[in-house]
């Protein structure tokens, strides 16, 4: 299992995942789940993968050549595509000749083809994109509907500090900050997901990588958060005033539904007598 998030916002995009892959607690090993693709001042490319290891790298090794009519009508592969949407159709190509290849076999073995990926970057005359490409090969854009961001894998940890805080006029930084909390809260819950972590911040129209770092348990900074987010939340937790159940400010008994809202009682189911 993993946990990837990748944000899209008006200064920029923050990609974030883990490394951790296991087959049982006692198999547990490291692999990255980022990959940068960049041609500095023309474009840069940003794949965060999460599901099944053998198949999410088979499709990035078909990722480097895969060749696909392009929407101007041209052949065109992730170094050469005109538009994200593009780069995004070739990622669910891929997707789908390995299905082709090995859904069948997997099937046979009792083993889902579970592949889920995130896709984003700019290229040169077009703003930035981002898209999360499902195992049939399909996918969606963030930007549509409000949506500014994608989770694949063990994301219903960190979801909703990013859902109280990003928005697409949230700064880099910022964003950056939600990102680390939302994996530290994944950390805590989930042994599955695991250090060491990358995170890449890019800024808009900056056509390259100037902040991709490496986080361990040696860093500082994730180390503080880690520290203070638990801290914090203990301290907001405290603060909060406990139900009442009495008198003139019963919270919890002096609710009153409305006729929409209105339910029967609940009965207790007794024990029978004698």
């Amino acid at each position: 299992m993993t946990y990837c998030v990748a944000m899209r916002l008006n200064a920029g995009l923050v990609f974030l995942s883990d490394s951790r892959t296991n087959a049982g607690m006692d198999q547990i090993s490291t692999f990255r789940k980022m990959t940068v693709y960049e041609k500095a001042g023309e474009r840069v490319l940003v794949l965060l993968s999460a599901g099944n290891l053998a198949i999410t790298q088979a499709v990035k090794q078909l990722l480097a050549s895969e060749t696909i009519e392009g929407s101007d009508g041209e052949p065109c592969t992730i170094w050469t595509a005109r538009s994200l949407f593009d780069v995004a159709r070739i990622v669910g190509s891929c997707v789908r000749k390995v299905h082709a290849r090995d859904a069948e076999a997997l099937k046979q073995h009792g083993i889902d083809f579970n592949c889920s990926l995130i896709i984003g970057g700019q290229i040169k005359g077009e703003t930035m994109r981002l898209f999360n490409v499902y195992a049939a090969g399909n996918f969606v854009e963030a930007g549509i509907d409000g949506v500014c961001y994608f989770q694949i894998g063990e994301s219903k940890y960190g979801k909703p500090v990013i859902d109280r805080v990003v928005t697409p006029t949230t700064p880099l930084q910022e964003a950056a900050k939600c990102a680390l909390i939302s994996m530290d809260s994944t950390l805590k819950s989930n042994l599955s997901v695991g250090l060491p972590l990358d995170l890449l911040v890019y800024e808009a129209d900056s056509l390259a990588v100037d902040k991709l770092i490496h986080i361990d348990e040696s860093n500082s900074y994730f180390r503080m958060i880690r520290t203070t987010w638990g801290q914090r939340l203990r301290q907001v937790f405290d603060s909060i005033p406990e139900p009442s159940w009495t008198g003139q400010d019963a919270d919890l008994s002096s609710q009153v539904p409305t006729q929409a809202q209105a339910m029967n009682p609940l009965g207790k189911i007794r024990a029978p007598q004698g």
